[in-house]
């Protein structure tokens, strides 16, 4: 009688090799993430980066790491990696932030499997401008191809999956509301926005303060001089 087999597959959680290139490569994509982290926060969207994402059950070997990717439907939980057979749902979007070290991968490696499992759009980023031209990129999957997303008039891209424009700016990815100025801040940024309005609540409070102060003032002085022409009055009417 033959006996079936059963093996465990082992699925790692780190390929062993080094997140970034540079500070500033590795701070751009973390910021990448807490930006996208705080737009969804509360709703059930999963945003994550670096993380093992494999593909292809029963092969350890059919991985891919993208940068940063959001998975709509999804909780925001922690998460060791990201199998697809056990998640059901492939990431929507996907941002690389493209290096020296990265750019082969980017540009035709990583493209072709996300093609492949369906992740519907696929930026591009390069913070020094020194690997892609443009350095901000965008692909939307049409019938199984990437397309290049085409730029706004305002000179952005937008993703369709974030209804956001994305844009370069300063060497940073930043993310804008549809057709505003409204932009997607980290969560110093925004201490550092409501530390900035409290700090003027506070100056308009001590200038309508003072405002009081000079008009009991003006009105002291009124009475003052009132009642000393009242006096004046008086005493000119005994004489």
């Amino acid at each position: 009688m033959n006996i079936p087999q059963f093996t465990t597959v082992d699925y790692p959680e780190s390929d062993g090799r080094p997140m970034g290139e540079t500070d500033e490569h590795r701070d751009v994509m973390f910021r990448n993430i807490e930006l996208l982290k705080t737009y969804y926060d509360g709703q059930q969207v999963y945003v994550t980066g670096d993380l093992l994402l494999y593909y292809q059950q029963g092969d350890p070997k059919k991985f891919v790491v993208p940068d940063a990717f959001i998975v709509k439907g999804k909780p925001q939980v922690q998460k060791r990696t990201y199998k697809l057979w056990v998640e059901r749902i492939v990431p929507q979007l996907v941002i690389e932030t493209t290096s020296k070290k990265t750019k082969k991968k980017d540009l035709h490696v990583k493209p072709a499997i996300y093609a492949q499992i369906g992740v519907h759009e696929y930026f591009l980023f390069d913070p020094t401008c020194d690997y892609l031209d443009p350095p901000l990129q965008g692909h939307r999957l049409v019938d199984g191809s990437y397309q290049a997303i085409p730029i706004e008039p305002t000179g952005c891209l937008y993703s369709e999956e974030l209804d956001l424009e994305l844009r370069f700016e300063n060497s940073l990815l930043n993310f804008y509301k549809r057709g505003t100025n409204d932009r997607l801040r980290t969560q110093a940024e925004l201490r550092q926005r409501e530390s900035e309005a409290r700090q003027r609540e506070s100056e308009a409070r001590q200038r309508e303060s003072e405002a009081r102060r000079l008009v009991e003032l003006d009105n002291a002085r009124l009475r003052e001089e009132l009642a000393k022409l009242k006096g004046e009055s008086q005493d000119q009417s005994k004489q």
